[in-house]
């Protein structure tokens, strides 16, 4: 089956995005108008026949996990994303918390944090995006499945997820934050809702989980400034920055290191150590 209309909505999306749109430099040689075929496929994560096959209009369909990440490597608004969605013959998405779709606002300034951990979440604490540093300072985040794929869940119900924190009254912290924000989520979304889903989950399976739900504590922040022990590049010092996209109920979590200081050469050397774990120490 030919989709004729989808593979031009493709090459005029791929025409009109640049390079400086996600990062890449733009180079003296590059002739062709927006992005590359293999630039957008390698940001999709498939492989360069196979998108080409799409935008020449002869390939097969495709699923909506590949939909969704050519919307993403195409930084397609949520319309375009719709949009994309009906060309292929799939319905249009729901538009629910806890979607996948990353505001393209989002992705520009993530593509712009190279040097800098950070990730999107929505509002059920799955990470969405991860930069290269992000995953080098905390591990790959994006591949669990499930109710997994929530970091509340992983909390309070996933062997080993606390060994990360090294102090009691981090942790103590830290659940009371989580279960905070998920009882603002569940008020909004109702018992029906995916995080009706994992409530019901966490209230089975964790008794500190329905020790804190009882407390019915809203609003408990982060600290600002944390501090974290790596095994490759020592203690590290690090600022907290959330920047919350209302629209798409999303965060970008950001972890800066004061210029010039310490942990800012440490942030520079964990960048070539590769993907390692932290452990934080102290709030």
């Amino acid at each position: 089956m030919e989709y004729l209309e989808l593979a031009d909505f493709l090459r005029k999306r791929r025409e009109a995005l640049q390079p400086e749109d996600i990062g890449l430099p733009r180079g003296r040689r590059r002739r062709t108008p927006g992005l590359r075929r293999e630039e957008v496929a390698s940001l999709a994560a498939m492989s360069t026949d196979y998108y080409s096959r799409l935008e020449g209009g002869r390939g097969p369909q495709p699923s909506t996990e590949m939909l969704a990440a050519i919307a993403r490597a195409l930084r397609l608004t949520l319309d375009e994303r719709d949009h994309l969605y009906v060309l292929a013959g799939h319905g249009i998405p729901p538009r629910s918390t806890g979607g996948d779709h990353v505001n393209p606002g989002l992705l520009r300034i993530l593509d712009r944090l190279v040097d800098t951990p950070a990730q999107v979440l929505n509002r059920l604490g799955e990470t969405l995006l991860q930069t290269p540093m992000d995953v080098a300072f905390e591990g790959e985040l994006t591949s669990f499945e499930g109710l997994e794929r929530s970091n509340i869940y992983r909390w309070f119900l996933r062997e080993g997820e606390r060994d990360l924190y090294a102090d009691d009254a981090i942790r103590a912290n830290h659940s009371r934050v989580l279960v905070s924000g998920l009882r603002s989520v569940y008020a909004t979304d109702g018992e029906k809702s995916r995080a009706g889903t994992l409530v019901r989950a966490l209230l089975d399976g964790s008794g500190e989980f329905r020790r804190l739900w009882d407390a019915h504590e809203v609003g408990i922040r982060h600290v600002g400034v944390k501090r974290f022990r790596h095994p490759g590049v020592g203690e590290l010092e690090l600022h907290c920055q959330l920047l919350d996209d209302l629209e798409q109920q999303q965060t970008l979590l950001v972890f800066t290191a004061a210029p010039g200081s310490v942990s800012a050469e440490r942030l520079e050397l964990l960048s070539v150590i590769g993907s390692q774990r932290l452990v934080p120490t102290e709030n």
